[in-house]
């Protein structure tokens, strides 16, 4: 009975030890989870990832701009795509924008078009500088549908919120690197730096992992620079590839494409001569806000914006 006893008791101790080891897991996991839920509330990463594909590097060579949009707090976090189409020209044509769609329209059903070159009064010189241009529309190429792989770089900081152009871009970079080289910083050795020349920000990357996410916890840090003290921001870097684009044909609603035009005048004067005559009403023509004229023997490229 003594045997069963001290059996029963050592059984009931080993349930006890047990039962509080779960009851310390339990808690810790509630801590863990309270923790998050705070980190959440002051640092939303979806927005980390949107603000980083403002500052890809290097996209496909497809021109398109990226741009973070963010309107209010039930419209975050939404990625904008802003198209950005370059358009080849070869020699003998021109592309005509006009403020009205409907302008455009008609000129391209009129298809061909006698353009005067000179006011002559006799039928005989008129007929001399006249040239015949043909129109037609303006077919583009406008992504559909976009995927992105993201990959978050270990041991790398984004560094926004910088002073725009206070100081020289290298002499910025020395500081930030020396600031964020200090272990007092939170920082440790830098491996590399790099300036983002089209949105203004840096990337820092380290020798040591875990340094990058000790600084990204903080969201935040007071850098000096120059005489005074700027708050900068600490985000992940993401690096983003482009894993499937689809295109559809779009037609430019405005803009006309101007071919087979002679080699007859100067480059100012025919292009004084074609937004004359496609200004004129009574040619079913109206006004223009952009012309763009390509000499024969030349080439160029029209860039195409929002």
């Amino acid at each position: 009975a003594q045997e069963l006893c001290s059996a029963v008791e050592q059984d009931n101790a080993a349930l006890q030890k047990e039962k509080e080891e779960t009851e310390q897991r339990i808690q810790e996991v509630k801590n863990t989870r309270e923790l998050i839920q705070e980190n959440l509330q002051q640092h939303n990463p979806l927005e980390d990832i949107i603000q980083s594909l403002q500052m890809l590097p290097a996209l496909p060579e497809r021109n398109l701009v990226f741009k973070g949009l963010v309107t209010d707090k039930e419209d975050t976090n939404k990625l904008m795509l802003t198209p950005l189409i370059r358009y080849p020209l070869q020699g003998g044509s021109a592309l005509i924008t006009f403020e009205k769609a409907e302008v455009a329209q008609r000129v391209i059903e009129v298809k061909e078009h006698m353009v005067e070159l000179s006011n002559g009064e006799s039928l005989e010189e008129l007929d001399r500088c006249q040239m015949r241009v043909q129109a037609s529309p303006v077919d583009v190429l406008l992504p559909s549908a976009l995927e992105i792989g993201l990959a978050r770089s270990s041991r790398s900081i984004l560094v926004s919120g910088l002073p725009s152009r206070v100081i020289p871009e290298e002499i910025l970079l020395d500081k930030l690197e020396l600031f964020f080289s200090k272990t007092k910083n939170g920082g440790s050795e830098v491996e590399s730096r790099e300036f983002l020349d089209d949105c203004g920000q840096v990337v820092l990357t380290f020798v040591h992992d875990g340094v990058a996410e000790q600084l990204i916890a903080r969201g935040q840090v007071q850098v000096p620079i120059g005489k005074a003290k700027y708050k900068l921001k600490i985000s992940p870097y993401m690096r983003g590839q482009v894993t499937n684009i689809q295109f559809q044909p779009s037609r430019c609603a405005r803009t006309v494409l101007l071919s087979g035009i002679p080699d007859v005048l100067a480059e100012e004067p025919m292009r004084d001569a074609l937004e004359i005559h496609f200004q004129k009403e009574s040619r079913g023509g109206g006004e223009v806000d952009t012309l763009g004229y390509v000499p024969a023997g030349r080439r160029a490229v029209a860039v195409f914006s929002e």
